[in-house]
This record gives structure tokens, sequence and C-alpha cells, in this order.
């Protein structure tokens, strides 16, 4: 681990200022960059420590859901509120990770997590991510886990938050402050796709900070799920996640909401094939069609070609969990 300045600031202002530099990283929860560090992957010369900023409020105002970056995801999951009106999210997050993560994680930084892929981690190895123009071990490597969608002939590492799954699906806002002011980023705008700079994770400029996340309330009532497959039960990352969302009328869909994790770079929507869904009854032949389209282009590895096949029977599981009324439950974990 290489040195570094340490800095904490109490206004978001002077974090700001503090993070205007390309050496600087913003420290909240520490899951994911202190292990960046310990492994050598991450080498920022200023760490700074923003858990003094006032970003820790949940506030519910007109109908839409504010969430500070510095929430923790085990205080956004259990939240009352959260639960009974938001309860897609709540689902996601308590997928993922293991309790005592929670605790620590925030929401700012599960949008901000850097890849699992085996070789960003291993730095004897080539990894465009870690080290842009060097290469991708994992194409022609070991790739079970990676992309089936939207990957790129330099990386095909996929995005590992659940929450950020159902952040998409719920079309939430990403709120930020810099240099140049404060913005909202639609939330399919935030993350990027590798394209030939992998390692670009999202669309932040130069010292920005995220402030908060903002989310409309849904209206899908019941009509929502959020599954997870994975090798084990616990404490695991996906191999395919479908967060799903329907709002149905005498059987027929009006809205449809489907968002994928463990397949991409990004949490992965397609607005085109959800858009095909309105009108349709909420049956399992519409959910097999949709899942035929959204998955039209996807592209196996090798080792990771059951992804496809898996994703295509997940995204018809979760739709008709979705069009039941029947969430998953993610305390026993069983497939419903």
């Amino acid at each position: 681990m290489n040195r570094y300045d340490y800095v904490r600031p109490d206004t978001i202002a002077d974090a700001i200022v503090a993070l205007n530099s390309p050496g600087a990283r913003a420290l909240a929860g520490g899951t994911n960059l202190v292990d960046l560090m310990k492994y050598d992957v991450a080498a920022p010369d200023r760490v700074v420590d923003i858990n003094r900023l006032p970003l820790k409020s949940i506030e519910i105002s007109d109908g839409e859901l504010r969430v500070g970056a510095l929430i923790s995801n085990s205080e956004l999951a259990w939240h009352p509120d959260i639960r009974a009106r938001w309860p897609l999210l709540s689902s996601a997050i308590l997928a993922g990770a293991s309790p005592q993560l929670r605790n620590a994680a925030t929401t700012g930084g599960n949008l901000l997590q850097r890849t699992r892929c085996y070789y960003f981690y291993d730095t004897s190895t080539a990894c465009n991510k870690r080290a842009p123009g060097s290469g991708c071990s994992a194409i022609g490597g070991v790739n079970r886990i990676h992309a089936i969608l939207g990957a790129s002939d330099s990386c095909i590492a996929v995005h590992p938050s659940d929450m950020c799954v159902a952040l998409a699906a719920l079309d939430a806002r990403v709120e930020v402050e810099g240099p140049q002011g404060r913005r909202s980023i639609p939330f399919s705008g935030f993350h990027r796709l590798p394209g030939d700079a992998p390692d670009q994770d999202n669309t932040l400029n130069l010292g920005e900070l995220i402030t908060a996340v903002t989310i409309p309330e849904p209206d899908f009532g019941t009509h929502h799920t959020y599954l997870k497959i994975r090798d084990r039960l616990s404490y695991a990352f996906a191999l395919v996640s479908v967060a799903a969302a329907l709002r149905i009328e005498d059987g027929v869909i009006q809205d449809a909401r489907i968002a994928l994790g463990g397949v991409a770079h990004k949490p992965w929507r397609d607005f085109e094939a959800e858009q095909s869904l309105r009108g349709e009854a909420a049956e399992t032949t519409a959910f097999e069609k949709v899942a035929g389209r959204i998955l039209r282009d996807a592209k196996g590895q090798g080792e990771n070609d059951f992804k496809i096949d898996l994703a295509h029977r997940a995204i018809v599981r979760a739709m008709e969990q979705a069009a039941a009324g029947t969430p998953q439950d993610q305390a026993d974990k069983s497939i419903q």
C-alpha cells in the first residue's frame, strides 16, 4: 500500500475541493476501497474521508424518496417506509453481501464499487480496467462470471451490485455536486459500458461527489420481485439477477420494468423490450418473448455460455413472480 494524504472535510464544498485531483478517492464505509488498496489495485495519493458530511438523511416528499449518500445499506433496507413503499429496493439490498458488510456499506459507495473480475484483483495479470492498454485476461481465460451483454474487446467484466439493479428498475436519479455545481443524472446514464475505456466505470466528472439518490414512488403494488441466482445462497455475487415490476390492469400489462444484474458492465435495461410488453396479457408466453428480445444480442465467452439460458429462465421466472404478486423472499432464498 502506497503512502497517501488523509483528509476529513466537514463540508461538501471542502470535500469537492479535496476530491478535485486525479489521485483523490472518497472514503465512506470503505468496504470496497480499502480492499482495493490492500491488493494494490487502487493507489490513491489522497483519501478523502466524507463521513462527517451531512449526507445521512432519508426524506420523503411529494411521493419522492431522497436517500443521503452516507445512509448505510442496512439502514435503508430495514427502514419501515422503504419496506412499505419501495420494497423492491429493500429486497435487492438484503439479497447482497452479508449483514456485517451492509452495516458498513453506504448508498453512494454501492454505486461506486468496482468489478469483482478475478483478473482485476490480480495485479500480475493483464487488465484494461486496472491498467488501460494492457489487455483483458478474462477473454479466453477464466470467465464463468463474466458479461454476456454490452461487453467489448477491451473488457467483459460485470457490475457487482444488487442495489443498483433495483435502482435501475425504479428509474432512480443520482444527485451529485462538483466544481461546476450540482446536477442530477438518470440512473441509466450513470454507469458506463466498457467500450474502449473500461477503466471509466461511471460518468462522474473530476471532483464530483454523490450526495443523494432520488427515487419516485412506484405504482406497481405487489407486482414486483428481485430474483438473484448465485452459486450459494448467501454472501455470493449474482450469476444473474432480475429486478422486475409490472403495472397490471384487468390482467393486461400497462407498464413494465426489467433490470438485470450479473450480465453486463452496468445494470442492464432494454427499454424497447419493456415497451413491447405494454398491452400484452400478463402471461408466461409474453414473458418468454420479452426474455428473448432482451437477450437477442447476448454473447458468451465459453465458460459463461450457460448464463444466456440462465438469464432467459430467470427473466421469465421473475416476471411470473411479479405478475402473481409473490415477491421473492430474501429470508429463505428458495426460488418460488
